[in-house]
């Protein structure tokens, strides 16, 4: 097998255990979650708190999985994901209260925080001059099967009459699928990712150094601040264009779900051609321009109630969010050393959970006061304008910047 088949083969197997496990890890909190919550008798008010349990691992593991898997080699941690992708699902069976289920739900959420940086770091090595396509091709394969597990999840539920034990069988199908893909023919991905044996001591101090080197550069966290912006927004957004939709606009549930779901197949579809653009013309331009049109379409939101338009606004706000988030972890993975391309991977993935975590939250308190959707929305449009800001003025006071092979280039 010739090295461009092998790098070929590596990515189509990297997508086909990204697709089952996203599909697995949605399906197991939508559309299921919220029920099985409510039959379990869970407190309202720590209803919030059992949804947002898998999202918290994401902030605590995402760095630390990057950084061993420069260190170990990206298979190994990988494989760690994916077995938490197959076991996690079937502890739901067992679950009996509210508690259980939170429980639960953590040591779910670190597949997810340890599978992404690392298989995005994995395709930064995999394709260099290519990163942003191929990056957001990976990305999509995953968006893909996100975006079945809500329909697949909802037809289980429905055909079996909400019987929860079924479905997390399925999740648990599904987790296993990526085990097993990974398991039979994932192989060492690259010749730098290659992991060998060390002393735990040095190993430690190892990590160590490399979160602080990536930390200390401000070209990396203005980009980690531009991705934290858009899942800042894109978190409140999935939330609360809904209730906009359905409790000002007067919608049915049909066409609310025509306008998400266009919203939503947009970005697998488009995300690709954003990433080969950014390879060719430089991050920079789908950074700037993505923030701008992703602003202009939250701002608009509240303007209008009627159906096409609203459609268009959330078609455009995909475009948006496509453009930054096919550059971003590119740009990222160019701007550190090569040895470190999965630290700055799990820095950028912990930083953006940080802010889809509070996207939501502070966007409640907002709309609770007498701005309401207007100011809520508008507040969404200003946190990425000026995330923008601090990206473009930070390039300018750094000027130095690294290219997709390690040379220096304009972004």
């Amino acid at each position: 097998m010739t090295l461009l088949s092998k790098v070929s083969y590596s990515f189509l197997v990297l997508c086909i255990v990204g697709f089952f496990a996203i599909l697995s890890s949605t399906m197991s909190k939508n559309p299921v979650l919220n029920p099985f919550a409510r039959a379990l008798e869970t407190p309202e008010s720590l209803m919030g708190f059992v949804a947002a349990a898998s999202t918290i691992p994401g902030i605590i593991v995402s760095l630390p999985a990057g950084s061993l898997s420069d260190v170990f080699g990206r298979r190994k941690v990988l494989l760690i994901s994916c077995v938490v992708f197959a076991s996690a699902p079937f502890f739901y069976l067992f679950v009996t209260s509210w508690w259980q289920l939170a429980l639960v739900r953590f040591y779910h959420g670190f597949a997810t925080a340890t599978f992404v940086p690392v298989a995005n770091a994995s395709v930064a090595e995999l394709f260099p001059a290519k990163r942003g396509e191929r990056i957001s091709l990976f990305s999509s394969a995953t968006i893909v099967g996100r975006s079945i597990a809500p329909f697949l999840g909802g037809y289980i539920l429905l055909v079996t009459s909400y019987n929860f034990r079924d479905l997390y069988l399925a999740v648990g199908i599904a987790g296993a699928t990526a085990l097993i893909t990974a398991l039979l023919f994932l192989r060492e991905l690259t010749q730098t990712s290659r992991g060998t044996a060390q002393n735990p001591r040095k190993a430690s101090v190892k990590v160590f150094h490399g979160w602080s080197t990536v930390a200390r550069n401000p070209r990396i966290l203005a980009v980690s601040l531009v991705e934290a912006a858009q899942y800042y927004a894109f978190g409140a957004v999935e939330f609360f264009f809904i209730g906009y939709l359905k409790e000002v606009a007067l919608l049915d549930p049909f066409s609310f779900g025509v306008i998400s779901g266009a919203q939503l197949a947009m970005i697998p579809l488009i995300k690709p051609f954003m990433g080969r653009f950014s390879d060719r013309g430089g991050r920079r331009t789908p950074i700037v321009a993505g923030s701008l049109i992703g602003a202009l379409a939250l701002t608009l939101i509240s303007f209008t109630t009627q159906f096409p338009l609203l459609l268009l606004i959330s078609i455009v706000y995909g475009v948006g969010f496509s453009l930054v988030t096919s550059s971003t972890p590119a740009l990222t993975s160019e701007l550190t050393q090569e040895n470190l391309v999965g630290t700055s991977m799990g820095f950028l993935s912990t930083i953006m959970d940080v802010g889809q975590t509070l996207g939501p939250i502070i966007t409640g308190f907002i709309l609770t006061t007498s701005l309401g959707y207007l100011g809520s929305f508008s507040a969404l449009a200003a946190i990425l304008l000026a995330a923008c800001a601090i990206f473009l003025m930070t390039l300018a006071a750094n000027p130095e910047k690294r290219g997709r092979r390690g040379k220096l280039v304009i972004l």
